[in-house]
C-alpha cells in the first residue's frame, strides 16, 4: 500500500475517476483510492451469503440507533473510526468469560466467586447460575462490577459435593457467552 502524504493534487478529492478509480476521504483525513467495484446483474448469492448480508443489515440496524450511544462516541475519539463503525464492530463481536476463580469459595454463603469477562467496548450484565451434581439450581443471580475485567458474585447459599458453575457475560448490543466450571 503506497502512502501519500501533502499531495496537493489528490488532497480532499473525493469521487469517482471515470468508471476505473473511486476516492474517498477517511474520518482521519486519508485519501482512499481504489478500484471502482462492479458487479455481475445476474448474480446468485449462496445460502451462507445471504445469512451473512441478513446479520449486516442487524448490525447496521442496530448501529443506526445506537450510534449516539456515549461509550460508542468515546470508543471513536481518536480513530479513524466513528461511532456508528464502533456500534457495528461490537454487534459482531461477542463478549469473552475468560476466567471463573472459585479459589476463595469453599460452597458456603457470603463467599466470592470472581469472574473475568471482556468485549471489545463494555461488558454489561454477568450472572451466575450454580447447580448440584443432580443438575438442580442451587442458586442463581447477577455478577457485581469489581476492578478492571473482572466481576464479583457472592454466594447466598450453601453447597456441598459436586457443583458446577455457569457464568453467562451480556454486552450492548445482547450478544451473551457463558464459561462452566465444575468442581
Amino acid at each position: 500500500m503506497a502512502k501519500v502524504r501533502n499531495n496537493i493534487i489528490i488532497q480532499g478529492l473525493s469521487g469517482s475517476l471515470g468508471e476505473q478509480l473511486v476516492i474517498k476521504q477517511d474520518k482521519a483525513g486519508r485519501t482512499i483510492v481504489g478500484v471502482a467495484p462492479s458487479f455481475d446483474p445476474n448474480r446468485t448469492y449462496t445460502e451462507a451469503q445471504t445469512e451473512q448480508h441478513e446479520k449486516f443489515r442487524d448490525a447496521s440496524i442496530y448501529a443506526k440507533g445506537a450510534k449516539g450511544e456515549e461509550i460508542y462516541v468515546e470508543k471513536a475519539e481518536g480513530t479513524p473510526m466513528n461511532p456508528y463503525n464502533v456500534a457495528m464492530a461490537d454487534w459482531f463481536h461477542a463478549p469473552e468469560v475468560t476466567e471463573i476463580d472459585a479459589e476463595a469459595w469453599s460452597g458456603q454463603a457470603g463467599q466470592v466467586i470472581r469472574i473475568q469477562a471482556v468485549d471489545n467496548v463494555q461488558v454489561t450484565q454477568v450472572n451466575v447460575v450454580i447447580t448440584d451434581a443432580e443438575n438442580a439450581v442451587v442458586e442463581q443471580g447477577a455478577a457485581v462490577r469489581a476492578e478492571g475485567a473482572w466481576w464479583a458474585y457472592t454466594t447466598t447459599a450453601t453447597v456441598a459435593g459436586e457443583v458446577k458453575i455457569v457464568v453467562t457475560a451480556r454486552d450492548l448490543p445482547g450478544n451473551i457467552a457463558s464459561l462452566s466450571w465444575e468442581s
